[in-house]
């Protein structure tokens, strides 16, 4: 695994949890998958609690895995589950190019 692909993996599990520990309500159950396939790292976190209140804007961590997943070409998706509790899950390739960042008023 590039060690930018672990790292955004990690971030991503890391925060995912957090969130469970915050909004899933006392007990929950809690799933971390990993695998390797098709060229791609592919991560969830699931739990079974309550889950956010219905109409809440979700907040900066969501957001922030978000970027996490698109900074190394990857992508994410969360919400609420059917039944009950909460998912996450991001697809995160094997094969990264590293982008550099842009200086303010290069030429």
């Amino acid at each position: 695994v590039p060690p930018a692909v672990g790292a955004a993996a990690y971030r991503i599990v890391q925060e995912a949890l957090t969130n469970v520990v915050r909004h899933a309500g006392p007990d929950p159950a809690v799933r971390v998958d990993l695998r390797a396939e098709d060229g791609a790292l592919h991560l969830s976190v699931t739990d079974d609690g309550t889950g956010p209140p219905p109409g809440r804007p979700p907040g900066f961590g969501l957001t922030g895995m978000r970027e996490r997943a698109r900074s190394v070409g990857g992508t994410l998706d969360a919400g609420p589950r059917e039944g009950g509790g909460f998912h996450v899950t991001a697809r995160l390739p094997l094969t990264t190019t590293p982008t550099a960042p842009t200086a303010q008023g290069a030429r």
